[in-house]
């Protein structure tokens, strides 16, 4: 039973995602951003960058405890135990892992900026949200371009659309405009109708 730290944002989805996909039973503890949980002392014992999502996994390598952050490496960590989710083949291992980075260093940042300008800065900044508007419709017309004759981004289902999926599955509400991206609009599709994902997406979870 691993101890999922996490609130309703795009990086607590992804792990979720993760542990639903691999069937791996996990109890929920929310840590509530806008109350500040994220910075009490107990919390950040377990993640001292103050953010989510966090896991603890009773049964780490060597058989004890293991605390760990960032969803990248908690993505990367649950893929290495239960050995699902990353390619096998060495081409498509590292195609997995490209794209992964992809969105911890694009998307992720990009459209984290893009929704902080959009719906939480204490004032407007119309030059801050043209900038992100601009690189969040491009990043996504390079996943578009990269989805154009194959299924997912590795070509096989893994972490790399685990990582993806929350963050542009947001697209209506960060204003990314997917009307010449059919690639990308089908991908979207395909990846929200996943039992696991739909579990781990739901309001009601």
């Amino acid at each position: 039973m691993i101890d999922l730290y996490t609130w309703d944002t795009p990086n607590g989805d992804k792990a979720r995602i993760m542990l639903e996909e691999c069937g791996i039973d996990y109890t929920v503890h929310p840590v509530n951003l806008s109350e500040g949980e994220q910075h009490e002392p107990d919390y950040l014992t377990i993640n001292p960058n103050g953010k989510i999502p966090a896991i603890v996994d009773p049964d780490g390598p060597g058989g004890g405890p293991l605390a760990l952050f960032e969803s990248g490496a908690i993505l990367l960590y649950l893929a290495e135990k239960t050995g699902r989710l990353l390619p096998s083949d060495p081409r498509r291992r590292w195609a997995a892992v490209q794209w992964l980075m992809f969105q911890m260093g694009g998307i992720g940042p990009t459209l984290g900026q893009l929704g902080h300008f959009l719906y939480f800065a204490p004032e407007p900044v119309p030059a801050a949200v043209e900038r992100f508007s601009g690189e969040a419709q491009r990043l996504a017309e390079v996943a578009d371009g990269r989805l154009r004759g194959r299924e997912y981004l590795a070509d096989e289902y893994s972490v790399a659309d685990i990582a993806c999926y929350p963050w542009l599955a947001r697209h209506e509400r960060l204003g990314i405009d997917l009307d010449e991206l059919p690639d990308l609009r089908r991908w979207l599709d395909t990846v929200g109708s996943r039992p696991a994902v739909r579990r781990a997406m739901a309001p009601s979870r």
